[in-house]
Parts: structure tokens; sequence; C-alpha cells
């Protein structure tokens, strides 16, 4: 029904593992939500995002991780390959997905969830690069949109402040 906003809770994606999950799973959670690639070169974000699930996974944060192949093709792999990669590269522990499309008209409906709830600079809607990353308070309201020159170190202040939130 045109109009009606879905919440982020309700939409579906599929693991790396090829399961279905709803994003609800993740409802009262901090999520950092991040397209990412493996032959980028911001690729090495991928270790400041497993730490970052290192020090507040605790406290209620996950990072979840959504390759992207829109990009220059930096994300040419099949669900193995990027486990594989992100496994012996990077240790990731954080949940991985499947391949998605961040833009276009095969957009997934979590990052048509995401870009409209938080359009980047002067309102676009396009995510413009790899390891763009939404910062969702517990509530699932979108917090902010960090481009990809930001570090996910550059995000720590933000995220303390929607952990410490009730």
């Amino acid at each position: 029904m045109a109009g009606v906003e879905t919440s982020l809770f309700d939409i579906e994606v599929r693991t790396l593992a090829g399961e279905d999950q709803c994003m609800g799973t993740y409802r009262g959670r901090v999520l950092l939500i991040v397209n990412t690639a493996s032959r980028c070169g911001f690729t090495p974000q991928y270790a400041g995002l497993e730490a970052l699930h290192q020090r507040f996974e605790d406290e209620g944060l996950s990072v979840l991780g959504f390759p992207c192949n829109q990009f220059a093709s930096q994300e040419p792999g099949d669900r193995e390959a990027i486990r594989d990669f992100c496994d012996s590269r990077y240790g990731v522990s954080f949940p991985m997905f499947e391949k998605v499309e961040v833009n276009g008209p095969g957009t997934h409906p979590l990052y048509r969830h995401l870009k409209a709830a938080a359009p980047g600079l002067l309102g676009t809607r396009g995510v413009k690069w790899n390891f763009t990353k939404f910062l969702v308070a517990r509530d699932g309201k979108v917090l902010l949109r960090a481009g990809p020159r930001e570090t996910p170190e550059s995000l720590e202040g933000p995220l303390r402040e929607a952990l410490d939130r009730d």
C-alpha cells in the first residue's frame, strides 16, 4: 500500500549462510549497518568494524555487513568467497548477509528504508560508495548516515550515545 512506512524491524534479509531472517531479530539493539566490499580501498575498515563489534557487542551493539557489488564490481565473490575473505583476512565475527543492491530499481528494502530515513548530503538518497554506514537506535530509528571516509572509530561517540539511551 503506497504511503505506508515499513518498520525496519519488519524487513526480511538473508544471511550469508542463506537463511532468511527478519530484522526484528535485532529489536532492542543498536545497529551499525554497512555496505561492504572485499576489493575496495576502504576494505581495511573491516578491522575497525570488528573492533567495534568486539568492544560493544555485550552493551547491545550489532554490526551488520551487507556486501554490495554495485561500485566498480568490488565485491565479485559468491557467499563462500565473501565468508572466506572476511574470516581469513579480518576475523569478522559480526553477522554478514547476502549481497544486496543499495541503489537503483533493485534496491533492497532495508536500504530503501535506511536511505529514506537518513538522506545523504544535500538530501541525496543514493549510497555513494562502499562502506557507507547507518547507525540505528534500539527502537529502529535511523540516527545517522556516515560516508565511507568516516572510519568506524570516528563513530564511537555517536555509537556510545546510542548505547547509553534506554
